[in-house]
């Protein structure tokens, strides 16, 4: 029973990270280092670094304990996906 409680509260954990993450999708962020720090960081973000990786900016970021990328456009300066950095 313990077992089963501890693992529906990691998912519910797990299950918040990811809905918040997906709602950033299509969202303004920036387009210059600056700006794309000022958006995430007024949402809650600590930035670690900004690339320019693959056509795209990729924002490391870390969020109530949770390490993300974040995929942004650098033409329109929207967030193309968010994700769970490993």
């Amino acid at each position: 029973m313990k077992h089963t409680i501890l693992y529906s509260a990691i998912g519910l954990l797990t299950l918040g990270g990811v809905a918040f993450a997906s709602n950033l999708d299509g969202q303004y962020a920036g387009k210059s280092e600056a700006e794309i720090t000022q958006q995430l960081e007024s949402m809650g973000y600590e930035i670690r670094s900004i690339e320019n990786e693959d056509d795209y900016l990729e924002a490391y970021a870390l969020k109530d304990g949770v390490r993300y990328e974040v995929y942004i456009d650098p033409q329109t300066g929207k967030v193309i996906k968010i994700k769970e950095d490993d």
